[in-house]
């Protein structure tokens, strides 16, 4: 049975050596490529490489902040442990002391109670004392006679070193006594009592004279100094803190908060005072004590403490004021006075910051919250009485001579000064985690003012009253006329795009700050190099678009419909053509002409308005012509009247239909604002066009004339409508405009447009 069992068990061993010869013999062979084979086995690729490390590496940083969120969550538990440890061992040696100083009068008596009855007859002991005769006392039984009043005198004239040493000595004399025999058990249970009352005597004066106000740093180190010597270190620790408390609450009797309205000098005062004491006693700790945990744990809870203190009286008597009258400014001052006489402990160990935080941060954004309501409804309440005019900042303004020279109306420059002072005054905002939050609130500003500028638009309150409910100031200044419109996207696109990035970037890391006057002629090199500011700024460009494309929707409703609600821009106008003769004058729709001096009118407008940002001003007038193209291109009603009317598209209709989109791309194309979007447009308008006359069962293509013939009316056109002699068309022959006339011979040869 047992053999059976051996060979099943050395069965599969063999077969393990068997394979792992095969597997050997690859390596074996004289062609064996160690190149080839590592290639074989490794079946990932460099891309599996980069994403395998960076997912260990989010796996680190992971990591790393939890173990950071763990030491944060648990580390006052532990402060807390280790001071319940050390107050215990103070409780236990000082029991351990009595005790043994009860159990050596307890023995002391009971020998005193049994003495040898030879000694009782030699006369040794007389009335329970000692009774040697003077002539046969040693020298040591002498000093133990006068010991005590030794040790009297020296306490009595506060001769602490000498005190010190005398206890020494004694312990040493007893020590080798008690191993001689020298003295009976008697003396030696009175000698150490003595020095144990003495001692604790010593400890009472030292520790009550370490706590008085008037005990400079040299003698408070020494007293605690002479306290630890004698053996009660906790003890000594705990007065060492407890003398540098009583001497800041003693100095902080001088300091009265209600003395003065400027909360930055009490606060600084006050944090002069608190972490001044904080880090003398580190360094007294450090000192005397070393870096033993228990004291560096006790030093740490005693210094939260403090600090946790320190906190509450700021807030009563400097934050809470400010931050409820909105004044960000004081309120962060405050704050950074204290964060900056804090963070000089770090040196030491003493990483205060996070209880300053917890208790300043709540005030300070509520300081941040009051702030921007503030801007909001001062910039609310300058839009009601804004006439919409672009003037330069007012000679007194701080920011006349600055690089601040831009025109705005009166309620943008009312807008920017206060986002200017808002950023004055932006390091606590930083130290405090605020700074994406101080951008947030901006941005909600930013975003009500723009709602402000929309409401001043004709036509636009009962569209877009539901959206203003929450709104404070429901009342604004209507903007008129096309200048005055034009103003409105002045005011946003200048604050969007320049103002608001260039003051904000005081919000960048300090690193990035150190050229600042350099940075301020140079934003948009500033604005590049923080990607939270760069989506910022994107965001306050996206809610500039939405008045934009509020201005654009107005002035294509006006132009388009009349006050009675009928349209300009109908079927009727192409398909009634072919019914009136063949005696047309080709020139531009109306409505295509009146499109043509609006868009010219804005541009002569925007050319003083948006100075340095002519970019700007080419996409507004891009998107207003789109508008006015897509909607057409989008009218079913048009096109349904076109396709399936009450007659159909006639050859006349066509040609006029055909013109009227090649005045489009012709005018956009010398005003430089042709888009994909509107030659888009313009193709699937001709294009529906074109399939609806071809369904009629004639050649669209036979019916119009050629290019040049278009190119010339349109150049004629624009020339008379800008006031422009006949003939000086230079200007209208640009590059893009001769590749949007090759795009109509294009459409004609492909058959869609």
């Amino acid at each position: 049975m047992a053999a059976k069992t051996a060979r099943s068990k050395s069965t599969p061993t063999k077969e393990n050596g068997v394979r792992v010869e095969e597997g050997l013999s690859l390596f074996k062979s004289d062609k064996f490529d160690a190149d080839a084979y590592v290639q074989s086995k490794c079946s990932i690729n460099e891309k599996d490489i980069k994403q395998l490390c960076s997912y260990l590496l989010d796996l680190k940083r992971a990591s790393a902040e939890e173990m950071r969120r763990s030491v944060y969550a648990n580390y006052p538990a532990f402060i807390r442990t280790s001071k319940e440890i050390s107050d215990l061992e103070g409780e236990l040696s000082s029991i351990r002391n009595l005790l043994s100083t009860q159990a050596t009068l307890i023995h002391g008596l009971a020998n005193g109670v049994n003495i040898d009855d030879d000694k009782v007859s030699d006369g040794s002991l007389a009335n329970g004392s000692l009774n040697f005769e003077d002539n046969d006392l040693s020298d040591l039984e002498k000093w133990a006679t006068e010991y005590p009043d030794q040790l009297d005198a020296l306490l009595a004239e506060r001769r602490v070193d000498e005190a010190l040493a005398a206890f020494d000595e004694g312990e040493i004399l007893i020590s080798q006594a008690n191993e001689k025999h020298t003295f009976s058990s008697s003396v030696l249970s009175s000698l150490q009592y003595a020095i144990a009352e003495r001692k604790q005597k010593l400890a009472d004066q030292l520790a009550k004279a370490a706590c008085q106000p008037s005990t400079r740093g040299g003698e408070l180190r020494s007293a605690i100094a002479a306290l630890k010597r004698l053996g009660d270190g906790p003890r000594a620790h705990t007065v060492l803190l407890d003398a540098h408390y009583q001497r800041y609450q003693y100095n902080m009797q001088t300091l009265r908060p209600c003395s003065t309205s400027y909360g930055g000098a009490y606060t600084a005062a006050l944090s002069q005072l608190v972490f001044s004491a904080i880090s003398q006693a580190s360094s007294d700790s450090l000192g005397i004590f070393g870096k033993e945990p228990a004291y560096s744990s006790e030093l740490v809870t005693w210094a939260t403490k403090q600090t946790e203190a320190f906190s509450l009286l700021v807030k009563r008597h400097a934050l809470a004021s400010s931050a409820a009258a909105g004044g960000l400014r004081a309120a962060a001052e405050c704050a950074q006075i204290a964060l900056g006489h804090c963070s000089l402990l770090e040196a030491r160990g003493l990483a205060l910051g996070p209880v300053l935080l917890k208790h300043f941060k709540p005030i300070v954004e509520q300081a941040l919250e009051a702030n921007l309501k503030r801007i909001e409804e001062n910039t609310a309440a300058m839009a009601a009485a804004d006439d919409w005019v672009l003037t330069y900042p007012p000679a007194g303004s701080r920011h006349a001579s600055t690089a601040f020279q831009n025109k705005l109306t009166s309620s943008a420059h009312r807008f920017n000064l206060m986002v200017q002072d808002f950023f004055e005054d932006v390091g606590p905002l930083l130290s405090m985690q605020l700074g994406s939050k101080a951008l947030e609130g901006l941005f909600r500003v930013f975003n009500s003012y723009v709602d402000v500028l929309m409401r001043a638009l004709p036509g636009s309150i009962e569209e877009e009253e539901a959206n203003f409910e929450g709104f404070g100031n429901k009342i604004v200044q209507m903007a008129e006329t096309e200048a005055h419109q034009l103003a409105l996207l002045a005011n946003a696109s200048l604050l969007a795009d320049e103002l608001l990035p260039r003051a904000a970037m005081k919000l960048a890391p300090l690193d990035q700050t150190s050229h600042r006057t350099d940075d301020l002629r140079r934003p948009s090199d500033r604005q590049n190099r923080n990607p939270e500011q760069r989506e910022w700024k994107r965001r306050l460009l996206s809610t500039v678009d939405k008045l934009k494309d509020a201005f654009c929707r107005q002035h294509a409703l006006d132009l388009i419909f009349t006050d009675e609600g009928d349209s300009h821009l109908s079927a009727d106008m192409y398909i009634n053509m072919d019914g009136n003769g063949d005696d047309v004058d080709w020139f531009p729709s109306s409505i295509f002409q009146e499109l043509f001096g609006k868009l010219n009118r804005m541009a002569s407008l925007a050319a003083d308005m948006f100075v340095g940002r002519e970019r700007f001003a080419t996409s507004l007038l891009m998107r207003l012509t789109e508008t006015v193209i897509l909607w057409l291109s989008g009218d079913q009603s048009f096109w349904d009247d076109i396709e399936e009317g009450p007659r159909p598209l006639g050859p006349l209709g066509l040609r006029q239909l055909y013109l009227d989109m090649k005045f489009v791309i012709c005018f956009a194309s010398q005003g430089r604002y042709l888009s994909r979007n509107l030659h888009r447009g313009t193709n699937e308008i001709i294009s529906k066009a074109l399939a609806a006359f071809t369904a009629t069962g004639l050649d669209p293509y036979s019916e119009l004339p050629e290019d040049d013939w278009f190119n010339e009316i349109c150049v004629d056109a624009m020339e008379r409508l800008s006031g422009k002699a006949k003939g000086n068309n230079g200007e209208v022959h640009s590059p893009t405009a001769s590749v949007s006339a090759q795009s109509v011979s294009s459409a004609r040869s492909h058959g869609s447009y």
